[in-house]
């Protein structure tokens, strides 16, 4: 009876910090017909969830629809989520930073892993073996991703500008094979298609730096928030279901990737590898590495003239979804 009790008013409490935090969501009345997701090669978290149709499992008695669709990029996650057709999607932090400070109503909720998952790289038989090696070259690379603006943010280390060299917009996958193909002279690559190129074609990773990797974002646009909130809680109990499932049962999961990714299981396994699922809580980690990372957005131009990004940050990450999971089932 007593350990009743609390569990009665912990949840009260719970109800009464997500009330402070994001005003109105906890009040909110009617019940989605559908949630939409993405799913993403470079979500291993995201297959697995859609394979065992967890999330399924839990919104059945609701009556609500799961959809899910398939996001190749933080680029097209963010275009699907800024034109309403999902609800979640799967991004890097600075590209969803960048996304919203350039209008798109979004809030970042969770962590689904903190991957080095990008990196500069250069066909077997370059000569190229430096940042600076890359002045005048063409460089293939994803506008609005992690790999892009770990390129922007290396060139600048290195003391160079996106003006120095000539970048190629490409997607992911035909960043790739431009590099093997020889089309251009490097490439800002994301997994699995970096590590597959890398065991499978000889690439070669000339500048690796995980703290310009940030981290992999579960967002959820602001009206699905504020008109849904049990739901969002209910999609991060998923995930996190996922998260715990990925961690107890890593070859399992490296299969998963391969089959959904049409991989080789060593090209999988080398992916899961470079990926920390460790810590899902959003929060101030989160805030001040992409505070951090935000001058490349203004000295790049990539945000309007007199956008506050300190502020874009703040706004962006909200942690108190994952807070009341995560405390739930403690």
């Amino acid at each position: 009876m007593i350990r009743t009790g609390f569990s009665i008013l912990r949840r009260a409490l719970l109800g009464s910090l997500l009330a402070a935090a994001l005003p109105g969501l906890v009040h909110a009345a009617d019940t989605p017909n559908q949630i939409r997701l993405d799913y993403a090669y470079y979500s291993p978290t995201s297959l697995v969830l859609k394979r065992f149709g967890w999330l399924e499992e839990a919104v059945k008695p609701s009556g609500i629809e799961v959809k899910w669709t398939l996001s190749q990029g933080s680029n097209r996650a963010l275009e699907f989520l800024n034109s309403g057709s999902i609800d979640f999607g799967s991004t890097a932090g600075l590209a969803a930073v960048l996304s919203r400070a350039n209008g798109n109503p979004i809030r970042s909720v969770y962590v689904y892993s903190r991957p080095e998952w990008t990196a500069l790289a250069v066909p077997k038989d370059s000569p190229i073996t430096s940042v600076a090696e890359l002045k005048g070259k063409r460089i293939a690379a994803t506008k609005g991703t992690d790999p892009f603006l770990f390129l922007l943010r290396s060139l600048n280390e290195a003391g160079l500008s996106r003006n120095d060299v000539e970048i190629v917009h490409l997607q992911h996958a035909d960043g790739r094979v431009a590099l093997e193909q020889k089309r251009v002279d490097a490439w800002a690559g994301l997994d699995p298609h970096l590590a597959a190129s890398e065991l499978e074609a000889g690439t070669k990773l000339i500048y690796r730096n995980v703290n310009f990797n940030t981290y992999g974002f579960l967002n959820v646009s602001e009206k699905f928030a504020r008109n849904y909130p049990e739901q969002v809680r209910t999609v991060i109990a998923a995930y996190e279901r996922a998260r715990r499932w990925v961690i107890a049962n890593p070859d399992e999961a490296a299969k998963i990737l391969a089959e959904e990714a049409k991989l080789n299981l060593v090209v999988a396994q080398a992916q899961l590898k470079r990926t920390d699922f460790s810590n899902p809580r959003i929060g101030r980690e989160h805030h001040d590495a992409l505070r951090a990372a935000a001058p490349i957005l203004v000295a790049e131009e990539l945000v309007r003239k007199g956008t506050d990004v300190s502020k874009v940050v703040t706004e962006l990450i909200e942690p108190t979804f994952t807070s009341a999971v995560l405390a739930a089932k403690d």
